[in-house]
């Protein structure tokens, strides 16, 4: 299982990306052009969710926008995998 980070890993980790903390997640709001992106963006979030075994919970809403929420169920909160997901989810574009 993995290792759940510090009340201070997890600031230092939160001060290097564009993901707020909500309780014992990390989320990330995205909007697009369109739907037709929000929906392709979800796409590749599902292949990259799907290579790691490691799955967001994910939100659309509107016509436009994509919310992304990462936390490990397993572990009872955030772990390093978390972090890194959201910055690979970030290089999605």
């Amino acid at each position: 299982m993995a290792e759940l980070l510090s009340e201070d890993e997890i600031g230092t980790r939160l001060r290097r990306i564009a993901w707020e903390r909500e309780g014992d997640e990390i989320v990330r709001e995205r909007r697009f052009e369109d739907f037709g992106e929000a929906i392709a963006f979800v796409n590749r979030v599902a292949e990259a969710a799907e290579e790691a075994n490691h799955h967001p919970d994910i939100f659309i809403h509107g016509w436009n926008k994509v919310k992304l929420s990462l936390t490990n169920h397993s572990a009872g909160g955030l772990t390093e995998t978390d972090f890194d997901m959201a910055g690979r989810f970030d290089q999605l574009d």
